[in-house]
């Protein structure tokens, strides 16, 4: 039986800690990507990118983004937040906004945006869908990510083999994400280093 995002993300929310800290939990059989930054990597923190002109403050707390957009491939992006210690930083703020499946931005609401706080031992998620391309850039979500009391970390994460990405002057290849196909969309995984 082919894995599914959910049974993904459970197994991802049922990690021990230690295990998080030192190694891609969700995915045994899937390679490492070593330019991915990690926790193990010591002062290496995750690299910052522009917000762009299509970010807007206050994004209601939610993480089920989906429903926005319910003709759009669904896709689950997870991860950790880590200080360069490879301490979880519970309670850090992440924020997401993207392009939905045309490649728009909503610039009046907050379709496909929201916020949640790690949890206590670092994990957040997001339930979206995979955002089109458009026009002079390449597949990405933005985020936000702030340890409290912290400085905000803006940055982008991007598919791995996408064409577009060696053509997009903001991408870089330690912000892509480790993907999994499942038999219900993909499972994408990141951990910040903030």
């Amino acid at each position: 039986m082919p894995s599914t995002r959910r049974s993904l993300l459970t197994a991802f929310l049922t990690l021990p800690l230690i295990d998080a800290a030192r190694m891609r939990a969700y995915a045994q059989a899937a390679p490492e990507l070593s330019l991915t930054p990690s926790c193990d990597d010591g002062d290496e923190l995750t690299l910052e990118r522009e917000a762009g002109p299509f970010f807007r403050p206050n994004s209601p707390l939610e993480r089920d983004l989906y429903p926005d957009a319910p003709g759009g491939e669904r896709i689950t992006v997870a991860g950790f937040v880590f200080d360069n210690r490879c301490r979880p930083l519970a309670g850090s703020l992440i924020e997401i906004w993207h392009a939905d499946e045309n490649g728009d931005y909503d610039g009046v609401g907050f379709r496909l945006r929201g916020h949640q706080f790690a949890d206590a031992q670092g994990r957040w998620w997001f339930n979206t869908i995979v955002p089109a391309l458009y026009p002079g850039r390449t597949r990405h979500f933005h985020f936000k990510v702030q340890r409290p009391g912290g400085r905000v970390l803006t940055t982008q994460l991007y598919f791995p083999e996408e064409p577009k990405n060696a053509g997009d002057w903001l991408f870089h290849e330690s912000l892509l994400l480790d993907m999994r196909q499942t038999g219900d969309g993909r499972f994408g995984r990141f951990d910040f280093v903030i």
